[in-house]
């Protein structure tokens, strides 16, 4: 009797959460995106509040609206849980299909159970392809011509590099490497792990990402938080809510840029040279709070996670305080607004954009 009376109450406290309607956005979405977002004081609620979006195909006939001089197409389709996208020098387009890996301790209690349903209605709970297909347009028409399962077996695999004839994948809880040949459709060599990433039981920000430096010599591989706001404890994010740096003759790996809560996407500034990234903020705070946004990120710099966002602004639900970490918290450069969940960044100049290595395939 008492299991139904449970699973009565999570239904109905699913429900809520699902239709949260007490807590609302207090600010316009401009009011979050830009060099000097407004930040409101926080808003917490006993319930979080949830807006999910249902996964959808796009209907017949109908595609996404573009900005003024743009046009959408679609490229293809079909793909189970498409989650990131390389270009290869050739033209040919990557494609990682993946999703999260078995996370037991992730997995455990009633609000793991409340996100697993909420993640079946977004689409997401279901098991990871750990594939790399390969899509290519040869007549460059705007449509693929040829389509191939380019690398499988992987372990929900994100992030894709090459640096000359060698390609990395980021697995969510390793980088490995494999020998390329350009206009190859298929690789069936084995992998040569290059560096461990961290994972574990719990991995709650599971997606990894990488870029390849400038002279071909190092990967940088970003790292989400194993948490929302460190709940589960400092120690269980050793060396999470980082971007680090491997090298690719060693092995060896540093923590490169710290403070980031789900750092995403790469990018090379093409003047400077510095390194960006998109980063997914903290949630239950309110609606309005914590603008999601891109960065350039320094050697050695402190982004505030989980102590603080926005520099100094401290986040009082971290328990200890760490204010000798907030007082050298770097502000962010561009807000996105919060909970978009941004997870993209390019460069105009995409050439410009890419390091030597890549371009020249050296």
């Amino acid at each position: 009797m008492r299991s139904g009376i449970t699973k009565v109450f999570g239904v109905a406290l699913v429900g809520a959460m699902l239709c949260a309607c007490g807590e609302e956005a207090s600010q316009p979405l401009s009011a979050g995106i830009g060099a000097a977002p407004t930040l409101p004081p926080p808003n917490s609620t006993p319930i979080p509040t949830i807006d999910i979006a249902p996964a959808k195909q796009w209907p017949q006939g109908l595609t996404p609206k573009a900005g003024a001089g743009l046009q959408v197409t679609s490229f293809a389709d079909n793909l189970d849980h498409p989650r990131w996208i390389y270009v290869l020098p050739n033209g040919d387009v990557l494609v990682s299909e993946s999703n999260a890996p078995k996370r037991p301790e992730e997995e455990k209690g009633i609000r793991a159970w409340i996100m697993g349903l909420v993640q079946k209605r977004a689409g997401a709970g279901v098991p990871s392809a750990n594939r790399i297909t390969l899509l290519r347009d040869a007549d460059g028409n705007g449509a693929v011509d040829e389509r191939a399962v380019f690398l499988q077996n992987l372990n929900s695999p994100f992030g894709i590099s090459l640096v000359g004839n060698t390609l990395y994948v980021a697995n969510t809880d390793a980088v490995v490497s494999f020998p390329y040949e350009e206009g190859q459709t298929q690789i069936t060599a084995a992998g040569t792990k290059v560096a461990d990433l961290p994972a574990g039981p719990r991995n709650h920000h599971w997606t990894k990402n990488i870029i390849a430096s400038a002279d071909g010599t190092k990967l940088y591989a970003t790292v989400g938080s194993n948490s929302n706001v460190a709940e589960n404890g400092i120690a269980a994010e050793a060396n999470r809510a980082s971007i680090m740096e491997i090298d690719l003759t060693s092995g060896a790996s540093r923590l490169f840029a710290t403070g980031l809560r789900n750092p995403n996407g790469l990018g090379w500034e093409p003047t400077t040279g510095a390194l960006w990234t998109a980063v997914n903020e903290r949630d239950e705070l309110g609606s309005d709070l914590v603008p999601d946004y891109m960065t350039s990120v320094q050697d050695g710099g402190f982004y505030g996670w989980p102590y603080s966002y926005y520099g100094l602004h401290v986040d009082v639900r971290v328990k200890p305080q760490a204010p000798e970490l907030v007082a050298k918290a770097i502000v962010p450069d561009y807000a996105l607004g919060a909970h978009t969940a941004s997870l993209g960044l390019a460069f105009s100049r995409a050439s410009d954009a890419l390091p030597k290595a890549l371009q020249s395939g050296a």
